[in-house]
Order: C-alpha cells, then structure tokens, then sequence
C-alpha cells in the first residue's frame, strides 16, 4: 500500500472509543505502535508517543470494511483506477475494500489477481481483498479457476452485478466453491423478470413511463440461490438487498441454520424511488431504490442483525456516463466519501443507533472476510477518527474520487473524518 509516512507511535486521547466489541466507551488513551495497538486505557495515557492526536469530540473506531467497491482497475482509467479510489475510500474512513471483480480484464484468473494485488500494494492507499469471478468473462457460463483465484488472494468469489440464468450452473457454481471453502458473494436478480428495466416497478415508474423492475425479480433469485446454498453447503453472502419480501427470507433461512450473511448499500437505506421524480440520472443504481415500506425493512434488518452489512456499493464514472437521458446513462453512485454521513443522518433521525451503524461497517463485514478488527491490545491498528458534528459539502472540490456523482452533491453533511490509518500508517489526515 501507498501509504503516508508511518508513525513511530501515536497517542490519541480523548473522544468517544468504539472499540468494535460493544457500546462506545470514553476513551482516556489509545497507543499505537509499529502497526499495532500497543495499549488502551490509563497505560496508554501514561506512556510516551513520538506523535500525539486529540481526539476530543470525536469518536474512534475500527476502520471501516467495504464488501462491495468498484476500483475500475484494471481498466482504461477513465472512470477511475486503484490510486484515486482507495484515496476516496481513505477519505470516507475505510481501511479495507472488497474489489469488485468487474474490471477489464475481468478478475477471473490468478493473473488478474496478481495484477490488482500489485496494484494495490504500489498504488493503494488502504487494504484491497480481490472478490474473484465466479464465471469466466462473468458469462455466467463457464466456470473459473477457483482454486487459482484462492490461491492468488482472492476473499471470495461472485459474479459481480450480473446474474447466473441457468439454475443448473448457479448450482455447480456454489459446489465448487464449497469444495475450496470459498464464499460465494451474489447480487440477487432474476434476469428474465428484470429484462430492459431501470427503475422499480411502482408508482414513481408508472407515472412518469419508466420500465421498471418487480420486487419479485430480486425475491425469485434469493428463494433460488438459498435453497441451493442450503442443499451445497457453501457459505452465502448476498449482495445489495433491496427489499423487505428479501429480508423476510433472509431471516427465516438464518432461523434454519443456512450459512447466509447479506448486505445494504447506503443508498437503500436513506432514499426510495422518489428519488428518481425529476429523472435524476444520479438515482439510476441496480438494484433499483423501491418503496418506503422496503427502506424501512432494510433498516430495521440492519438494527437487529438479520443484514450484517452496510456498504458503499461505490460505481465512479466519467461525467458523460451520467449525463445522457435516464434510460441511456449508467447505473451506480459515487458514494464511498459520503457513506459515513448518510449514516449518520440516520442516527440523528433514531432510525439507526451509532452502534449499529459502526458494527454494521465493521465487524458485520469483518465477519463475512474472515477479519477480526477490534481496537484491542495487540490488534492491527486501522482506526477512523470522526468528527460526527462537523460538517464538510462533497463537490469537485473536495472529493478524491474520479466519480463526482454522489447523492448529496452541494449538501453540508455532517460527519468529518478526521484520520485514518491502516496498519498504524496515515491513509488520509484533515488538514481542515
């Protein structure tokens, strides 16, 4: 990783400490020392640092975990590439992302790995866990070599945000990876049902003529890929649910034992398809943003653990991706710098509480990657500090991503990340 100047050591003091193992507590000294956490507590608050940071007013957690983030390298660039994302992701509090095997070439080979790999270790400004593809191409026809995209590095496997058509090669899919003790992360989309749709199959599509998407195209899918997850044994992660019907049966499968875990983007979480009234191509994301009634479910499977995890889903792309008429531009936000303040947001309305957004952005997804974060002694030292009452406007300005495309665009947010630092090295430090 292409990081700052590591700190020797470094007390921070004061603010609020989520040390990612239960309720925030205060915190009177955090040490942090070759990479590690050397000590929490009155010894650390004795000890001497090279370097000191006052936290007050802040709070300090683990750093964040993306499950879902689109680096667009390998690539042509001009959506972005390895630097100026994990960059963005640095800026937004995050140590740690998942690469979305949706590159050019796409990551379905040892190759490709080694290439992201070496990418990230050169250019990187946080730790990148390559998610192979399942398929070759992502088809959805030939399998991958799995056992070379494990033994490569890859985290898990999927097909990004295509789906499998053919019920008969999902099922050999999910029984490969099991052999290699691999999860399998699917986005849940019934391709035939989705068809030429962009927007949910509700009232907001039939007043303004947009095709849409049924519920029942993301529904039909988990049904599917649960009762084949259920019969190869494999380890299921479901990517980006979208609806309360889904969430419904994430937890009755939960209840039976299946090896399931699920995620939310953000975005799911804070907007409905309301969003795209005034054909605001910035809201066209697949899955689609559905009812108020979904959002609400969405939101009270994160407040009881039935989702594990919250994440950016982060497409950047050029500006004339998004510019052309709704049903002609791309889908996906640039969201991975303003996800720390959509939930907060969410915390200020008591939909969520800071403790569940926090485990939701760590040890949620921390628990899907085999990761064990946790500011404990003795622990790699990836820490966000936030300042949650500060506020800060995303614009071209300010943003580090190549994609400018966010859903708050020129709205003061509050929620400032302060430092972060992977491996006890400065990823990203306000100078504000």
């Amino acid at each position: 990783m292409s990081l700052g100047q590591p700190y020797g050591s470094l007390k921070i003091t004061g603010g609020t400490l989520f040390d990612g193992m239960g309720e925030a507590s205060s915190n009177p000294g955090l040490l942090i020392q070759d990479g590690k956490v050397a000590a929490l507590g009155a010894s650390a608050l004795s000890a001497s640092a090279e370097q000191s940071f006052d936290a007050s007013g802040c709070v300090i957690a683990p750093g964040f975990i993306d499950l879902c983030c689109n680096l667009r390298e390998p690539g042509n660039g001009q959506k972005g590439n390895i630097a100026t994302e994990t960059r963005a992701a640095a800026h937004g509090g995050f140590t740690t992302v998942c690469a979305s095997p949706e590159t050019s070439p796409v990551n379905d080979s040892s190759a490709v790995t080694h290439l992201i790999r070496d990418g990230a270790d050169s250019r990187g400004a946080v730790r990148v866990l390559p998610v192979g593809a399942i398929t070759r191409g992502l088809d959805g026809e030939l399998l991958s070599d799995l056992a070379g995209l494990k033994n490569a590095g890859c985290v898990a496997v999927g097909n990004g945000s295509r789906g499998i058509r053919n019920a008969r090669i999902l099922r050999r899919c999910m029984a490969y990876a099991q052999t290699f003790g691999l999860t399998v992360m699917f986005s849940p989309e019934n391709q035939a049902l989705a068809a030429d749709g962009y927007a949910h199959d509700g009232q907001v599509a039939t007043r303004l003529g947009l095709l849409g998407i049924p519920e029942v195209a993301e529904t039909a899918a988990v049904m599917e890929m649960l009762l084949l997850a259920e019969e190869t044994g494999v380890k299921l992660h479901l990517s980006q649910l979208s609806s309360a019907r889904s969430v419904e049966m994430l937890a009755d499968a939960k209840r039976r034992g299946i090896q399931v875990t699920a995620d939310v983007a953000m975005h799911q979480l804070c907007f409905t398809e309301d969003a795209l009234a005034g054909f605001d191509s910035r809201f066209h994301v697949r899955p689609p943003l559905r009812s108020e009634a979904d959002r609400k479910a969405l939101v009270a499977a994160v407040q009881n653990g039935v989702i594990d995890a919250i994440v950016s889903q982060h497409h950047p792309h050029d500006s004339a991706a998004k510019q052309a008429p709704l049903p002609a531009t791309e889908p996906g936000l640039s969201s991975i710098e303003s996800l720390l303040s959509l939930g907060l947001e969410l915390v200020d309305r008591g939909e969520l509480g800071l403790a569940q957004l926090l485990a939701a952005l760590t040890t949620g997804p921390a628990a899907v990657v085999g990761l064990s974060p946790g500011l404990v002694a003795g622990a790699v030292a990836d820490v966000c500090v936030f300042d949650p009452t500060a506020h800060w406007r995303p614009s071209a300005k300010t943003l580090l991503s190549s994609g400018h495309h966010v859903p708050v665009s020129g709205r003061d947010l509050s929620g400032r990340v302060r430092l972060t630092l992977v491996n006890g090295h400065p990823a990203w430090a306000d100078a504000g």
